[in-house]
């Protein structure tokens, strides 16, 4: 299996800790973190022409798979 990348672990190496502590305790932040991964997933097999797509299509997961993380970076800057 080929590696994913952009995965959030490799995005915020530092915050690895907060984005468990995170997860077991917000679920609105388990659930970007859940759809995160299932969207940068999604883009990897396009990239990889596993699951080819329309490029639209692919631009418009990336958009959102920056959304998510833009979202997940300010609640990881807020956190204690």
């Amino acid at each position: 299996m080929s590696h994913t990348p952009h995965e959030l672990a490799e995005e915020f190496p530092g915050d690895v800790e907060k984005m468990h502590a995170l997860k077991a305790e917000d679920a609105h932040f388990a659930k970007l973190f859940d759809d995160y991964h299932a969207v940068n997933k999604t883009i990897h097999r396009a990239e990889t022409k596993v699951e080819p797509m329309a490029e639209e299509h692919e631009e418009a997961l990336r958009k959102q798979r920056l959304a998510l993380k833009d979202e997940i970076a300010a609640m990881l800057r807020t956190a204690k």
